[in-house]
């Protein structure tokens, strides 16, 4: 199994996406990347963020519903 550790997120506006490489590996470009638990994309905005966090606590919010419910009886 091979995968890749370093990986390329292009910040320039009308970057024709050149590739880069690492010695004779080439390095993979990304849309979105990870940094300090924080989702950041080629735009530097953080909305895509917002969208997880909002699914999580959503399945959250679910799951205590599920769990209350059959406490109670329902």
């Amino acid at each position: 199994m091979e995968f890749s550790k370093f990986r390329v997120l292009n910040l320039r506006k009308n970057n024709p996406r050149h590739q880069y490489r690492l010695g004779d590996d080439l390095l993979e470009n990304n849309t979105v990347e990870k940094d300090m638990m924080v989702l950041v994309d080629t735009k530097l905005s953080m909305c895509q963020q917002g969208i997880l966090v909002v699914k999580k606590s959503k399945d959250i919010m679910m799951c205590v519903r599920k769990s209350s419910a059959s406490r109670s009886g329902r």
